[in-house]
């Protein structure tokens, strides 16, 4: 009986597929050929798809970004720092499209030639690229602004975790407003844009320089004119300040190492051909690579150095290794990222005791990890990549740390004046969630019964 059924099944089967490929030249005769994509028109599919998809992967570091200095600052200021990374985001959203963008990216509309690009309102394809000439050898307008928006984003939640417990909450945001729509696209236009450091030959392949030491002297300039914490350097000694949740801190490290397979993987910005498609999986071993030689070597060197290794050491020595390979994810080989991930992770572990003997307070440690990651990232490219010259690539670093450091300044400087950027200490003290927001992260904790 069983047997029979079986048959019966199988002679359906059979019916059903000879049907299906009766019909199959009639289908294809229906829809015509003007259905099938044209090579030019899969190109411009992919390359448009592979955006979008790197695109919401590096937009989820900003979830990373969130929960990794939620954990690191302390319980009392969790709130604050929540709010900051939602609305960093949103303003970088908004101001990135309403300015940023055309300074980033002027094409041959520029204000000031290879200096200074388009004061102007982003504008997409039309529906349905109806009426529109669209360069079908690259991707759509619409990909491109998403994809190059969450790198802004980035940049400005770098700044976020260093100068955190200590800044007002408007100030802050105001100084990220300038961040994105004007000091983040007027420096990455120079390389990016076809600016003048692209011209002289400077290589960035997704951002060392570009996002993350932008990031990182940004964040540097607000942690020195902002001053430390209250009680963290005291009677010349450095005074610990854990963090609230190292679980959240490690969960908000895995998501940026998740993401930042599509910050790196994306700046391929092609997805046309079969050898750009070996690339991108390159890249993605050699990101993976780097992220992991960069948290050995920070647990191994803090073994040697402390007797314990030590989480929050091993966490930005992966964000380190990360950041260090960004510059040039493609050519290395898998030892050459390994050595360069791991350079990185001794550098985080090395800077963050030297940057409190300066008494610069950096809450979530990411003046080592960004920026001087990102600059030893940059010098690291003459080593695998033919095409750079080490000269070229210094004096970039200094171009662009220099106008950052100048712009940053300025705004904080005329904030601190102004609006006054530092909360009082009666605030600091008791934290800023109750004080700049009226609600607590953790409200059952502070209550005594």
């Amino acid at each position: 009986m069983k047997r029979q059924r079986n048959l019966k099944m199988k002679n359906y089967i059979n019916l059903g597929l000879t049907t299906v490929l009766l019909t199959l030249p009639q289908i294809t005769a229906a829809q015509g050929l003007d259905t099938t994509p044209t090579n030019s028109d899969i190109g411009y599919i992919f390359t448009t798809f592979m955006f979008l998809v790197t695109g919401f992967l590096v937009f989820f570091m900003a979830a990373g970004f969130a929960m990794l200095e939620a954990g690191l600052v302390r319980s009392k200021n969790v709130a604050m720092q929540l709010t900051k990374n939602v609305a960093l985001f949103s303003l970088a959203a908004l101001f990135y499209y309403i300015l940023g963008y055309n300074l980033m990216y002027p094409g041959d509309a520029w204000s000031v030639q290879g200096i200074l690009g388009t004061f102007s309102i982003t504008q997409l394809e039309t529906v349905g690229l109806e009426a529109t000439e669209t360069d079908l050898s690259y991707a759509s307008v619409g990909s491109d602004f998403f994809f190059q928006l969450m790198f802004c984003a980035a940049t400005a939640s770098i700044v976020s975790g260093a100068v955190a417990e200590r800044i007002k909450l408007w100030p802050f945001l105001i100084f990220v407003i300038l961040l994105t729509s004007v000091i983040y696209p007027v420096q990455a236009s120079w390389k990016w844009g076809a600016g003048f450091l692209d011209e002289m030959g400077f290589l960035d392949f997704a951002g060392s320089t570009v996002v993350h030491s932008v990031g990182g002297w940004a964040a540097l300039t607000g942690a020195i004119i902002l001053g430390p914490r209250l009680g963290k350097y005291k009677d010349g000694k450095v005074n610990p300040m854990p963090g609230s949740n190292l679980a959240l801190a490690t969960l908000g490290t895995f998501i940026l190492w998740l993401g930042w397979f599509g910050f790196n993987g994306g700046s391929q910005l092609y997805m046309d051909t079969a050898g750009n498609v070996a690339d991108i999986s390159r890249i993605f071993a050699n990101t993976n690579t780097a992220a992991a030689a960069g948290a050995v070597a920070a647990l191994v060197l803090s073994q040697l150095l402390y007797k314990k290794p030590d989480l929050t050491m091993i966490l930005n020595g992966a964000l380190a290794g990360l950041v260090s390979i960004t510059a040039e994810p493609l050519t290395p080989t898998l030892v050459e990222s390994t050595l360069i991930g791991a350079i990185g992770g001794l550098i985080v572990v090395v800077a963050v005791p030297i940057l409190d003997q300066l008494k610069i307070d950096d809450v979530v440690g990411a003046i080592p990890v960004h920026l001087f990651a990102g600059i030893w990232g940059t010098i690291a490219v003459v080593f695998t990549n033919g095409d750079a010259n080490l000269g070229t690539q210094i004096l970039s670093i200094f171009v662009v740390g220099a106008f950052v450091i100048i712009a940053s300044s300025a705004v904080w400087l005329i904030l601190k004046a102004t609006l006054g950027l530092r909360v009082s200490e009666e605030a600091e003290t008791a934290g800023l969630d109750v004080n700049e927001l009226g609600m607590e992260a953790y409200p059952e904790f502070s209550k005594i019964s």
